[in-house]
């Protein structure tokens, strides 16, 4: 009786492994590692606790747990209003969606601060880009700045998304599940051939090895079981090392050839794409190799992209497009940044 009770347990899904589900459900691009370390009793935060000390399990928190937390980030921790509101919107996703619990908090959501964003000028970008290390991530660096590309952007871009013909760029499924078309940099073009060219050597042996496979979204895998091994969806930034699907997936008894697509991603001999945290580090170095003495980071690129169009005489509404911004306001921010803007007009001390 006692093991029939342990296995009943063991087979009851945990509740990230809830959230995760409804997360991809609802095609969210947000981390669930993330979402974790906002919410309080789990792996990320401890948090709450019973009267006797004992930790509160994340199912049983109730509206006092939640408003002394959130109470806990702002006065104690003193986070951002960012990360204030973002804890927020995990603990009302979490009760909403998942536990089905209209929950009353009292905390009203922090009011957060117009930051203007870092922008380079054109010689330090120059500096920066030529004391990146690497081929390939001064090729990546280039591109963000050149294209505008977000980072996991950059990192996820396939062969195919690259169109020298018309010399431009798809960007596909970037924020917001959109896609767009940026200009190809035209110095770029000879890095990139040889890029695809470097790939299609590493994919043929891939293949010789019995691998070759990349990982193909949502279900293209079902509708196009081969095309996981063409040259055309292999990443353009692949990994140095082949992998497997890390999340464990058993194929149950009797199921269908067609669901059993996650066990077969399972055993398949992957080339994911470089990791973020690869252009990131080279990003780093760079700037302190050139003796910029300011925190940029890879984003700053996009934001120079953008500051530098718009100092060119490129319309508002142009560089809106090739940012992929759903409003126009946010994509307006950049006017105050550059030479058209404050640091445009003469000080009047300059005149006396």
């Amino acid at each position: 009786m006692q093991k029939q009770q342990l296995s009943a347990r063991t087979e009851k899904p945990k509740l990230i492994d809830l959230v995760r589900q409804k997360m991809r459900v609802l095609h969210l691009a947000v981390s669930v590692h993330k979402l974790e370390r906002q919410l309080p009793g789990s792996r990320g935060v401890r948090f709450a606790k019973d009267e006797s000390g004992n930790w509160v399990y994340l199912a049983d928190l109730n509206e006092t747990h939640v408003n002394s937390f959130l109470t806990y980030l702002a006065v104690d921790r003193r986070v951002s209003a960012s990360t204030q509101n973002q804890a927020l919107s995990a603990l009302l996703f979490l009760f909403r969606q998942i536990l089905k619990r209209d929950l009353k908090i009292e905390a009203m959501r922090a009011r957060t601060s117009q930051k203007l964003p870092l922008v380079l000028s054109p010689m330090e970008v120059k500096q920066i880009l030529g004391a990146v290390s690497g081929r390939t991530p001064r090729l990546m660096l280039s591109l963000m700045y050149g294209a505008g590309l977000r980072l996991m952007e950059t990192c996820r871009l396939r062969v195919k998304d690259v169109d020298f013909e018309r010399k431009q760029i798809t960007v596909r499924e970037g924020k917001g599940d959109k896609d767009r078309v940026v200009p190809l940099p035209q110095r770029l073009v000879d890095g990139l051939k040889d890029q695809v060219a470097r790939i299609e050597r590493i994919h043929q042996q891939d293949l010789e090895l019995g691998a070759g496979w990349v990982l193909l979204p949502y279900a293209l895998a079902v509708k196009y079981p081969e095309a996981g091994r063409s040259l055309a969806w292999q990443f353009l930034f692949p990994a140095s090392e082949l992998s497997r699907d890390p999340r464990p997936r058993e194929p149950k008894e009797n199921e269908p050839e067609h669901l059993k697509v996650g066990q077969r991603d399972r055993e398949q001999l992957r080339r994911h794409h470089v990791h973020d945290t690869t252009l990131q580090k080279a990003m780093a170095a760079a700037v302190r190799g050139a003796g910029i003495n300011r925190p940029a980071s890879c984003h700053t690129l996009r934001h120079s992209f953008a500051t530098h169009l718009l100092e060119t005489g490129s319309d508002i509404r142009t560089i809106q497009e090739l940012l992929g911004h759903a409003d126009v306001s946010t994509t307006m921010i950049y006017t105050h940044v550059s030479k058209i803007g404050a640091s445009g007009v003469f000080s009047p001390l300059d005149r006396i």
